[in-house]
Order: C-alpha cells, then structure tokens, then sequence
C-alpha cells in the first residue's frame, strides 16, 4: 500500500468518523429539546393542576383533578418516550446507512490496493487476488445481512412500541 493511497483511506475514514460524531450530536440534541419540552409542559401543568386543587370544593372533585393529572402526565410520558425511540431509530439507521457506506468504500479502496500490491511482486498469482476478493464480497454480504436484520429488528420494536401506546393512553 502506498503512503498516498494510505493517507486518503485515513482522510476517509477521518471524514466518516466526523460524519457520525455530528450526528450523533445532533441526535443528542433533539433528545435533550425533546426532554426539557417535556418538563416545562409536565411544571405548567403540575402548577395549573396545584391551583385548581385549592380551588376545589370536595374530595371528591381533589380526587379527580389528581386523576386527570395523572392521566395527562401518564399521556405525555409515553409520547415523550416514543419520540426518543423515534429519534433513536432514525439514528440506528442512518449510522448502519453510514457505516455500510464506509465499508462498501473501504473495501473497495482495500481491494485496489491489494492489487496494485500483488501486482507488483514478481511472479504474482491470479487465484491470490481472486481468493482476497471472495473473502471481502463474503465479509461485505454478511456485513449487509447483519445490518439488515438488525434494521428489521428495530422496525419492528418500534412497531410494537407504537401499537401499544394507544392501549396505555386508554
């Protein structure tokens, strides 16, 4: 591998590296938004819930602000909760999208210069460098099986996780 050829598979890789950091970072901060949204709702809401129980002229009526309290705070909760999930599926698939890019790329640029090297020894041997590519179309194969699968495994807790939100909220 030449030193050109090495420094741009590190400018690469550097460059994906930087990619996912502000993702995640963004990620981040829609989560944190998300988060202190929901405490000021949930600190408005405790606030009206505490004038309107002062207000209230029986138990039974305390009783059933506390109720309705609970319920909305229950209700703003599991939205909350299924935003995040949300957010972090979304950023589950864009990392394995970013990541299945590196790869496809890497291999690639591995595999060229793998070439350029067995291309240059004397005597070099064709089944060498048609065994190297099988072994990175098998590695790239089962990369791309595993990142679907687990594709398929998020979508469908998320799946799960939207169809019983309208039970909780009941």
């Amino acid at each position: 591998m030449k030193n050109d050829q090495a420094n741009e598979l590190n400018r690469k890789n550097m460059e994906a590296a930087m990619r996912l950091a502000q993702l995640s970072i963004e990620n981040s901060q829609k989560i944190m938004a998300l988060q202190s949204e929901l405490a000021r709702e949930l600190f408005q809401e405790s606030v009206a819930n505490a004038k309107a129980m002062t207000s209230a002229s029986d138990p039974q009526e305390v009783m059933s602000l506390r109720s309705q309290f609970a319920q909305d705070t229950a209700k703003k909760m599991m939205e909350s909760a299924q935003k995040i999930a949300e957010i972090g599926n979304e950023a589950r698939v864009e990392f394995s999208r970013l990541l299945t890019e590196q790869l496809a790329s890497g291999s690639h640029d591995l595999m060229d210069s793998f070439q350029s090297f067995f291309k240059s020894l004397p005597g070099q041997s064709p089944a060498v460098m048609e065994a190297m590519e099988q072994a990175l179309a098998r590695a790239n194969s089962a990369f791309e099986q595993i990142s679907q699968v687990s594709s398929n495994a998020f979508s469908n807790m998320s799946e799960l996780a939207k169809k019983s939100t309208p039970k909780a909220k009941k």
